[in-house]
């Protein structure tokens, strides 16, 4: 099993670059079906999540600059082992390329 670290950061905004998207991750779930506390290790990281911020563009095969497919509040579906997890004032997010997002959730 991979353990991965967040980054902590107390800052009051992040702007991510070129076709970057920063997520707020959805909540874990604390309890199993059954009612038993999940320690933090036994918990599923999630892959659902709102966008909270977008990059400006990304390049496409010619160079030309295209805007992001995506926009502010749409709830996604992401890739289980992609991005980067941040920790801003004790709200986790996971900032993600364009590429990592499966589905946008309706």
């Amino acid at each position: 099993m991979i353990i991965m670290d967040s980054v902590d950061l107390n800052v009051s905004t992040l702007k991510p670059l070129g076709e970057r998207v920063l997520v707020k991750m959805d909540k874990t779930e604390e309890k199993t079906t059954g009612g038993i506390l999940l320690p933090d290790n036994a918990k599923k990281k999630p892959q659902i999540g709102e966008i909270i911020a977008i990059g400006n563009n990304k390049k496409n095969s010619e160079d030309s600059v295209t805007s992001i497919s995506l926009q502010i509040g749409n709830k996604v579906l992401y890739s289980k082992y992609a991005g980067t997890n941040i920790k801003i004032n004790n709200d986790e997010y996971i900032l993600l390329n364009e590429k990592d997002i499966l589905a946008i959730i309706e």
